[in-house]
């Protein structure tokens, strides 16, 4: 793994350096995290060759100090798009998990020549849900991960910051309340809706809601995992990732 920062986002990498013509994978994380849980994941899809790149948002974790204060989705979009042009890379595969699945949705509606594909993995937030119950459905979630994830998430809390981490739940629950459902409507690439079968917060019926609601979405359940299938369960998921970019169906 290499790490740098670019366009203010500090980035990890694994794999080869970007290249023309090559397969790179962006891995997107949701809501107050930072990159470092979807370390599992990127080892194994850069292990097939892909170059893979994994970026704090603005805000938080170890680009937390690139920004005043904590952007919005459409903000996020927009960043994560200058950070896209800096490295200037091609058409990319993104892969989102919880609200990371709302940015990617942002940056794809208005930038669709710059995604390839696209995975969701447990999409969040959905709309109509008060933020009291989705604090509930999260809490509910914690003891489904494995203890090492939850070390990981307190971690990346603390460094983001309870104020900042607040702004942004509010940012994502207005999103979804507003935007979210008409960003998806404006995707027309192939996408991936991934859930873990005990994923508390994206349910069943929303996972799939997604998959239809985007111009040509599958939807895949992954046994064993909750919320962050790619942590609990990154071969899984790295499996069905390169089935669906090998124009097979999940």
């Amino acid at each position: 793994m290499e790490h740098a920062t670019h366009a203010g986002l500090f980035t990890r990498r694994f794999g080869p350096p970007p290249r023309e013509a090559a397969p790179t994978v962006v891995l997107v994380h949701g809501l107050g995290l930072s990159g470092r849980y979807f370390v599992p994941l990127a080892r194994r899809l850069a292990a097939g060759g892909a170059t893979v790149l994994v970026p704090d948002l603005p805000g938080n974790a170890r680009s937390r100090a690139g920004v005043r204060r904590a952007p919005d989705v459409v903000e996020q979009a927009r960043a994560l798009k200058r950070w896209h042009q800096r490295l200037s890379l091609g058409p990319s595969l993104l892969v989102a998990n919880s609200v990371g699945c709302q940015v990617v949705a942002a940056f794809a509606a208005r930038h669709p020549r710059l995604v390839r594909r696209m995975v969701f993995v447990g999409p969040a937030l959905e709309p109509g849900a008060s933020g009291w119950r989705l604090c509930g459905q999260l809490l509910a979630d914690a003891p489904r991960e494995p203890l090492s994830l939850l070390a990981v998430a307190v971690t990346d809390y603390l460094v983001t910051g309870p104020f900042r981490f607040a702004a942004s739940f509010r940012h994502a629950l207005r999103d979804a309340a507003e935007s979210f459902e008409h960003h998806l409507a404006q995707v027309h690439v192939p996408t991936l809706v991934l859930r873990g079968a005990g994923d508390t917060i994206a349910s069943d019926s929303w996972t799939r809601r997604v998959a239809r609601m985007v111009g040509d979405g599958h939807a895949a359940e992954v046994h064993g995992a909750a919320h962050a299938a790619h942590y609990s369960a990154p071969d899984a998921v790295a499996a069905l990732i390169r089935q669906f970019t090998a124009g097979g169906r999940a």
